[in-house]
């Protein structure tokens, strides 16, 4: 059975998520993780944290207090954590390796930042096959110098959207609609 789907929530650590970085509708972003990860755990799918582990570079030090994930986010013991290096979660990581040993396919993607870590991650995850489909207003960035983080956002989506992918496929959807196919099909198994 290698059709199971998992949760992959990126660095929604306390680092990130500061007055100095601002992020967009985080409130929101944090409530649709929570809610999905509730509906995967209830589905016996994998809810993975991945945060970012700069040990040695003085940032997001493994352990540190910017290194831990938001305390809106509901973590439970059972949830899968994996340190990261490099924004793609991938890279010298344990994820595809655990990914595998846990039959998983298909990526539901979320987290921070829109135009870094979660971009990185899901081009690595097309040309690893994998079936993805990131949740539109599940995922988050600051302001750039010529962008506001809401029009990063959804410039991201719309290329994902628009991507001819070379392995795997991807697709954008919103919260509410991945909410209702995702308890639908839950439904239609009785």
């Amino acid at each position: 059975m290698k059709n199971k789907k998992a949760l992959l929530i990126i660095d929604m650590q306390k680092g990130s998520f500061t007055p100095a970085t601002p992020r967009f509708d985080t409130d929101g972003v944090v409530k649709r993780i929570n809610e999905l990860a509730a509906i995967c755990r209830a589905k016996n799918y994998p809810v993975v944290y991945i945060q970012h582990d700069g040990t040695g570079t003085g940032a997001f030090e493994k352990n540190s207090p910017e290194w831990e994930n938001l305390d809106e986010l509901v973590v439970e013991p059972t949830d899968e954590r994996i340190d990261k290096y490099a924004n793609d979660v991938f890279y010298r990581s344990k994820l595809h390796t655990r990914l595998r040993e846990l039959n998983v396919s298909e990526l539901l993607i979320t987290g921070c930042a829109t135009d870094f870590c979660v971009e990185s991650t899901i081009q690595s995850a097309l040309i690893k096959d994998y079936v993805i489909t990131v949740v539109a207003d599940a995922h988050t960035t600051g302001n750039r110098p010529h962008l506001s983080a809401e029009e990063v956002i959804e410039h991201y989506n719309w290329v994902w959207q628009n991507m001819l992918p070379t392995k795997g496929s991807i697709h954008v959807v919103p919260f509410v609609e991945l909410k209702k196919q995702l308890l639908a099909k839950a439904a239609s198994r009785f």
